[in-house]
Parts: structure tokens; C-alpha cells; sequence
């Protein structure tokens, strides 16, 4: 499995847009476009595309919230793609260039708290989980680094 974090860029962002999810996963995620466009002008948004071999696969957005603090906001796999195991590697490797920033204390995550295979994906991480978001709508979970 040939998987890479590539960046948004003039040369790909359309074929990343064009990534969906199934109908049922809709109201989880906004629109890999919006996405791209929030990062182009909020300070601290970083967007990656998530590729297998030469074909863009998915879309990442992390947010630097503050100096020690990092949530990933975006984290999709195209619905051609999804159930071959790309999610688990493209997050590892999302973590692992969060992790390069020394300053990072905590990478935060929500989910909908009524999908059991969400907490236990993200708990396989190592994410916690540490009660409901601000708007009681998402559970938070969090990975405490050093």
C-alpha cells in the first residue's frame, strides 16, 4: 500500500473535491471544497490530500488551535476506497507530521458519539475520549503527548 500525504495544490485540488463519501457518512463531514477554502484564509489550517500511489484516495484538514494544541477537523476516504485499510494508515501518517511540531501537547478529534466504529478506530490510536464538544453535539476525544 503506496500511501502519501500530499499538499492542496493548483495542480490537484479539483481532482480532492471531486472525493465523496457515501450517502449515509454525508452529515458527518463537510464538503472536502469548503474545506479547502476555510484553509485558504484561517491562519493555522493545514490541508493535505491523501494519495495511493499516483490517485487522490481522501482529504485531511488539521487546525492549530493554539501553540500547543492541534484538532483535525477533516478526515475522509473516498466511498471507492474505503473498507481496504487506507483510513488507519493515511491517519498514522497524519499523526506522525502533527507529532513534528514539538509544541504539540494534544491532538483533539470529534466524532459522533452514535457510531461505535468511530470510537473504537480512534481509540486505536489512542485517542481518549473526554466528554461532549462545546456544542453537546460530537464526542472529543484527545491523545495527550509528552
Amino acid at each position: 500500500m503506496n500511501l502519501s500525504l500530499q499538499p492542496i495544490t493548483k495542480q490537484n485540488y479539483e481532482a480532492v473535491c471531486e472525493l465523496d463519501v457515501t450517502k449515509e457518512q454525508e452529515d458527518n463531514v463537510a464538503s472536502n471544497m469548503w474545506s479547502i477554502v476555510e484553509s485558504k484564509f484561517n491562519e493555522g489550517y493545514e490541508t493535505r490530500a491523501i494519495y495511493q500511489g499516483e490517485e487522490p484516495v481522501g482529504f485531511f484538514m488539521w487546525v492549530k488551535e493554539s501553540a500547543d494544541k492541534v484538532s483535525i477537523w477533516r478526515f475522509m476516504i473516498d466511498k471507492s476506497h474505503q473498507n481496504k485499510g487506507l483510513g488507519r494508515k493515511a491517519l498514522e501518517l497524519a499523526l506522525n507530521e502533527i507529532k513534528q511540531d514539538s509544541n504539540t501537547k494534544v491532538i483533539e478529534i470529534c466524532y459522533d458519539p452514535s457510531n461505535p466504529v468511530a470510537k473504537d478506530f480512534y481509540s486505536s490510536f489512542g485517542f481518549n475520549e473526554v466528554g461532549m464538544d462545546d456544542y453537546n453535539e460530537d464526542m472529543l476525544a484527545v491523545i495527550k503527548l509528552g
